[in-house]
């Protein structure tokens, strides 16, 4: 009798202690409900919030989940996941049909094409050791040389470069000053639009491109020492042409012919190279010129909408909620996704990629890179939080993965919109809730 109740008793025992185990283990709702309850800064204007349980494949807490928040930059992995399921290991740089005596060429909308990080050379030396006439063929980009809803007064702004069919040097003009004080250009092809103003206003030396044309003008003053701005150039068909010449040091024609069906493909860049430069930035110009790579790839055209259309209906039918999508970047306002839909696109992100180290080298670490190293601390060197922050006037976005201390593996939408505070408040509000989540969980 003594030996089967001293049995019963360990067997209650070793249930209860792991009841203890589980329950130690289990994100409790109403420690993280509390700490938006008691917050003043996310309850003064609209937030939504979702945490996932990636391992326990069940939802945590949720807050206006269901609501529709603009997104911002957070856009951007609606762009990365149809890039995962569309293109292959390589950035597709030029499409081409050469004949006897030329060689007929199109853009592929490939972001990577002598730019100043990612230095996608490939297709530039296809055309370089042609010994056959070039043809740039003008037809193919269906778009405007903005995205819908983008503010046309952001013009002359780094964030908000052109869209076109064959995106050179990263579409944008870099101006410095030399060590004599000159002021100087990069393509130096520009050098001849620089103009000094002599009534330029008063105030921060900056070079101003005109709306309609790549005429520059900057103060008629000493240039600072240490100048640096980028300034989107005005893009067309006849530019393109004539910086290839330059670059080239070789003649090229422009034709409009459709993209041929027999046309074969040239590569540039690494695949992940270029998302990891995307989403680390928050990079707006290869957001946007991804998608056209991703239209060329599927339907021998370039054009965003198309693609978009068809990543909703292929990839993105299981969302919660169907996005209101519209822009590869964010940029737009026209963008509205829910909290929890963003959450589930995480997710099939993590399934498509299925390694963490690869997806959390891609996406910006706390304390460590990208968009949130200055943010976040790390814990004992090591980052806890991978995600993607997004920002325009009035909005301050992170969705992205978390890891605990007891190895808790999360997903997180966290929205902001329409609060009138500085924006580094809602910023450190949100560290503060995410780092309770990672110290407690």
């Amino acid at each position: 009798m003594r030996s089967t109740t001293f049995t019963f008793l360990l067997i209650i025992g070793g249930l209860l202690l792991g009841s203890d185990i589980v329950y130690g283990r289990t994100i409790k709702k109403r420690k993280i409900k509390k700490q938006f309850k008691h917050s003043q800064i996310v309850n003064d204007h609209f937030t939504g919030f979702a945490l996932y349980d990636m391992d326990e494949k069940k939802m945590v807490f949720e807050l206006n989940s269901d609501k529709y928040f603009t997104p911002a930059s957070n856009t951007k992995l609606f762009t990365f996941y149809t890039c995962l399921k569309m293109l292959g290991d390589s950035i597709p740089a030029l499409k081409y049909e050469a004949h006897h005596d030329s060689l007929v060429f199109w853009g592929t909308g490939d972001p990577s094409f002598l730019h100043s990080d990612l230095k996608g050379v490939n297709g530039f030396k296809f055309l370089q050791n042609s010994n056959k006439k070039l043809y740039y063929s003008t037809i193919g980009y269906t778009g405007d040389f903005f995205g819908p809803g983008w503010g046309w007064d952001d013009y002359n702004d780094d964030y908000q470069v052109e869209i076109n069919a064959l995106p050179i040097e990263d579409n944008e003009a870099l101006l410095y000053a030399d060590h004599d004080g000159n002021m100087q250009v990069k393509p130096n092809y520009f050098k001849r639009y620089l103009t000094r103003d002599a009534d330029y206003p008063a105030g921060i030396f900056k070079v101003k491109r005109d709306f309609l044309s790549n005429n520059f003008v900057y103060p008629d003053r000493i240039i600072p020492p240490t100048f640096k701005q980028q300034v989107p150039w005005k893009t067309s068909d006849i530019l393109i042409r004539a910086l290839l010449e330059d670059t080239l040091k070789k003649a090229v024609y422009t034709v409009k012919l459709p993209v041929s069906s027999n046309a074969k493909t040239i590569y540039n860049t690494n695949a992940d190279s270029v998302y990891r430069r995307m989403l680390l930035p928050s990079d707006n110009f290869i957001a946007e010129q991804l998608l056209l790579v991703c239209s060329s790839v599927k339907f021998n055209m370039l054009n965003r909408d198309s693609v978009i259309n068809y990543a909703k209906a292929n990839f993105l039918k299981d969302l919660p909620d169907e996005p209101q999508w519209v822009d590869g970047s964010g940029l737009s306002r026209y963008n509205l996704f829910t909290p929890r839909s963003i959450v589930k696109l995480l997710c099939k992100i993590d399934d498509e990629i299925k390694s963490d180290s690869l997806l959390h080298s891609l996406m910006p670490a706390g304390g460590l890179t990208g968009t949130i190293k200055r943010a976040y601390k790390t814990d004992n060197g090591q980052a806890f939080i991978w995600a993607k922050t997004g920002s325009l006037s009035n909005n301050h976005n992170q969705s992205g993965y978390l890891v605990t201390r007891k190895g808790r593996r999360l997903a997180f939408a966290f929205m902001n919109n329409n609060f009138t505070r500085p924006s580094k408040e809602i910023r450190d509000e949100m560290v503060r809730i995410m780092t309770y989540i990672h110290e407690e969980f």
